[in-house]
């Protein structure tokens, strides 16, 4: 399939041919949507902890008698039921990472970015030219090119000038494509390439399931 190609200065330029296997494939909801879990439990620290009756540290000695006074039974100041004793069922450090295959993670990188290009929220331009690291440059080029919500913008390798233009934009993220991600291409509404990243993109995702992907 072909994308139209867009100078920064929203001008039609061309179109480029893009690869079918990574921006036309089918939208697979269901992996899509265990990528995304999966991804969101892996950032979990699992360090919350609370303490047992065993952590407690207060006199273990029965608060009063248990009998002939006319009030409940009460063990000793470690009790869950009262200030400063444990914590019935509280949480202990744990691990959430979950597996998921390969194969699995690159449908999923591929089903949504072929979403993206079925909604039109992708834009390719032809390359990141930018004069000084000026934040109201890139907003003035976002703007030409329809981009007003919020947007990653990839590129192939790191260009300081657009990072930093682009850090104080509300919404706008600028990342290398080898580091993609569903839950980010999820959390932006809109996608921006130059010819480099989609060039990128291809050689490192389009092996049709060969087993020898560059990255995952």
């Amino acid at each position: 399939m072909e994308l139209e190609v867009f100078n920064l200065q929203g001008e039609k330029t061309g179109k480029v041919k893009v690869s079918d296997y990574i921006f036309a494939a089918p939208v697979n909801e269901a992996v899509v949507h265990q990528a995304l879990v999966r991804q969101l439990a892996n950032r979990r620290q699992g360090t919350a902890d609370t303490q047992t009756r065993s952590d407690v540290k207060r006199s273990t000695r029965k608060m009063y008698q248990q009998k002939h006074t006319g009030r409940a039974r009460r063990g000793s100041a470690t009790s869950p039921l009262l200030k400063g004793g444990s914590v019935v069922f509280g949480p202990h450090p744990r691990d959430y990472r979950q597996a998921m295959p390969k194969k699995m993670r690159r449908l999923a990188l591929r089903s949504v970015l072929s979403g993206k290009v079925k909604d039109g929220e992708i834009k390719i331009v032809e390359k990141w030219e930018l004069a000084e690291p000026k934040t109201g440059l890139l907003s003035d080029i976002l703007g030409i090119l329809d981009v007003y919500n919020t947007a990653i913008i990839g590129v192939a390798l790191s260009n300081d000038y657009l990072t930093l233009a682009a850090s104080n934009i509300p919404g706008i993220k600028t990342t290398m494509v080898s580091m993609l991600n569903v839950a980010d291409l999820l959390a932006h509404k809109m996608l921006v390439l130059d010819l480099d990243a989609v060039k990128k993109i291809e050689e490192l995702w389009d092996q049709k399931e060969t087993g020898k992907a560059k990255a995952n």
